[in-house]
């Protein structure tokens, strides 16, 4: 479908309106300018769609940007930063004038990608392509989760829809076009995209690497395309209208534009795209455009076009709070629901639900996850996730729970299909969003599909849980292309993002504990494939809560050596401290579930779980021995796994890669021998 209009006119330059457009695009360039760094090519192009979406349709309340009811607007261009806090500004978020006259620099609430901690009304961080395009898949998917959990008849408590501005960079990442084919296949009409189609990027025209019919393409995924003049208003109007009317199929607006439009000479070149327009150029557009207010300044005129929205949107909101105080007398049960999960808050008898094991049971703990799933399904219905098409062997599935489904977004398990980057970047965006919990799985060594994802949930604070399972060359047959090696440390390698690789069962319900009361940052599970033997020092939460404990004390008052292990190895170090013992070698035992957690624990209790004065120290784990050696020190070794694996049963790997008793104790043995 095609939605055409009539170009503005050349009198009405002067409207208040134009004006107001207009504002967009000289706060935008004079700030690049100011900073000497930035993206003024955008802003200046998309300034018609942003203004018409801002003034016309957005639900917001800029004294309230957190009010769960609003319509979520991503900018996927995240580059085109200086678009969004103008339009922040203009609309009443306390946003101040000076914050975009500090662009970019130190301390600022405008950094060069917006970030979603450091203004109010920016939803979320934003800046490598694709990524914004999955968020707002998962703040729409979100929207339809809560909405057929919450809404009854009579009260429509979730009813908003997602907004994202997408461009020719976004769209060219795969990311993107995962999330895309889900967004689609679910069916998530409530989720409209606005695309930037300049046909610019760095290097020049898109035509030298791009020369798709998004449009065609978007339809295949299912979607609901639309065509206008993205310098049109009313077309524009028009477009986003047809989309909110669209309730089976999301929409894409291909939106024509022109970069920098409004610049005399760089308008429409690629030179526009992330370098200030210079000063004789910005001179040229304001004749042009004939915009007569210095940098910064703001037309008195103009103040109540951006204002307005914002009232319109205070009084939804009051609107809206009568609707829930409504709801709380009338759906008591849910509604207690629905303010326990708005604040992020668990049951009280999480601790009681989640199993634990005998000393000695035998179970992989994949399998204890799931069995730690399933045991909290009830209790946590905000616990929402999948996997990426190996529920089965991930252990993710919520047992006798339906799917969610185009017809039905009422089930507990999401099909992410083979789209682990896609299901990264949906799950960042259902946790913005709030009120769910999500959680997704797959392989350990597919982690690194779902990296740049991981790292914006760990810069974002975001308690995503991801559950990664076969964490080992222990797998086996499947061979080196599956087994992980450097995972573990490439992930542990991002800042605030917690990595768990519990020993035994116990651990792992411990595990999952962590990760549902953790709020500030995502926690990666990395769990066996293998069986495990529950450890009688490892009764369920014992140390784990601690990051590293003492699982098996020495004999005496001092040990001899150290070994410090985590995940399957940790049963394994424990029969090596045994054979220790048998040459009077005494051996403490660590199991080390989580780094992270170890660091931030106090100075006295890690002296006590590892005790300056004892150098002689052994690491064991299945993996790279990177990073170890902040454990062990100069004097200790790692048994650890410097190449790829290899394709062999489990134990034949064990015993060729060294990864037996007998080898951790005569390195041990080597270790306090000297």
């Amino acid at each position: 479908m095609t939605v055409t209009s009539p170009s503005i006119s050349s009198s009405s330059k002067h409207s208040v309106e134009q004006l107001a457009v207009n504002a967009i695009r000289f706060l935008s360039m004079d700030a690049v300018q100011k900073a000497n760094s930035g993206h003024p090519g955008l802003p200046m192009g998309c300034a018609d769609f942003a203004f018409t979406l801002f003034t016309r349709f957005l639900k917001f309340n800029p004294r309230n940007p957190d009010w769960a009811d609003r319509d979520r607007f991503v900018l996927s261009a995240g580059h085109g930063s200086m678009l969004l806090y103008s339009l922040l500004h203009l609309t009443g978020y306390d946003v101040p004038l000076a914050e975009l006259e500090n662009f970019r620099q130190w301390g600022s609430m405008t950094p060069g990608h917006p970030e979603c901690h450091d203004a109010p009304g920016v939803e979320t961080t934003t800046g490598p392509l694709g990524q914004g395009c999955g968020n707002a898949v998962g703040l729409a998917l979100a929207e339809r989760l809560l909405a057929t959990r919450f809404n009854t008849d009579e009260h429509d408590l979730v009813d908003h829809f997602t907004y994202a501005l997408v461009s020719d960079g976004d769209l060219m990442e795969g990311v993107a076009q995962e999330a895309a084919s889900v967004a689609g296949h679910l069916e998530l009409g409530k989720l409209i995209c606005f695309y930037d189609d300049n046909k610019i990027t760095i290097e020049g025209d898109t035509a030298l690497a791009f020369t798709e019919d998004v449009g065609k393409r978007f339809e295949s995924y299912g979607w609901h395309v639309l065509h206008c003049d993205g310098h049109d208003r009313e077309a524009i109007a028009r477009a986003i209208e047809a989309g909110q009317k669209e309730t089976t199929r999301p929409t894409i607006i291909v939106g024509k534009t022109t970069i920098a439009f409004g610049s005399p000479n760089k308008a429409g070149t690629h030179g526009a795209h992330g370098a200030p327009l210079g000063e004789e150029e910005i001179a040229a557009t304001r004749e042009a455009l004939e915009w007569e207010y210095a940098p910064f300044e703001i037309p008195d005129q103009i103040r109540d076009v951006y204002r307005a929205p914002g009232d319109a949107g205070e009084k939804a909101n009051q609107d809206w709070d009568k609707l829930l105080a409504s709801y709380r007398e009338k759906n008591a049960e849910k509604a207690a629901t629905w303010d326990r999960t708005q604040a992020g808050e668990l049951p009280a008898n999480l601790n009681a639900l989640l199993p634990s094991w005998e000393e000695g049971e035998k179970l992989a703990t994949r399998a204890a996850s799931g069995k730690a799933i399933n045991a909290i399904a009830e209790a946590v219905p905000e616990l929402i996730g999948g996997s990426a098409d190996l529920a089965p062997s991930n252990n993710t599935d919520v047992k006798g729970k339906a799917s969610v489904t185009p017809k039905d977004f009422g089930g507990r398990n999401i099909h992410f299909g083979i789209r682990e980057h896609a299901m990264g970047a949906i799950m960042n965006g259902m946790s913005l969003h709030g009120g769910i919990r999500p959680y997704g799985g797959t392989f350990l060594i597919f982690s690194d599909y779902v990296r740049p994802s991981i790292r914006l949930a760990a810069l974002m604070k975001q308690p995503v849980i991801y559950v990664f399972t076969h964490d080992s060359i222990f797998l086996g047959e499947d061979g080196p292309t599956h087994q992980p090696v450097e995972h573990l440390a490439s992930l542990r390698a991002i800042p605030n993002l917690k990595v768990i690789r519990p020993a035994d069962p116990n651990e792992t319900s411990a595990a999952w504990r962590i990760a549902l009361e953790e709020t500030n940052s995502p926690v990666a599970l990395a769990l066996t494939r293998q069986g495990l033997p529950a450890l009688a020092a490892g009764a369920y939460g014992k140390g784990v809560e601690k990051g590293a404990y003492v699982i098996q004390k020495e004999n005496g008052d001092t040990p001899d050596v150290i070994l410090l292990a985590s995940g399957s190895e940790v049963s394994l170090t424990i029969e090596a401290a045994k054979l220790l013992e048998e040459k009077n070698i005494n051996a403490r035992v660590v199991s080390m579930p989580c780094w992270e957690i170890f660091a931030e624990q106090s100075q006295e209790y890690q002296d006590s779980v590892l005790p300056p004065e004892v150098t002689n120290r052994v690491a064991v784990e299945a993996a790279s021995p990177f990073g170890w050696e902040r454990y062990v020190g100069n004097k200790g070794r790692v048994v650890g796994r410097d190449g790829f694996g290899a394709s062999a049963p489990a134990g034949v790997l064990a015993e060729k890669f060294g990864f037996t008793a007998d080898n951790v104790a005569s390195v041990a043995s080597e270790v306090v021998g000297g």
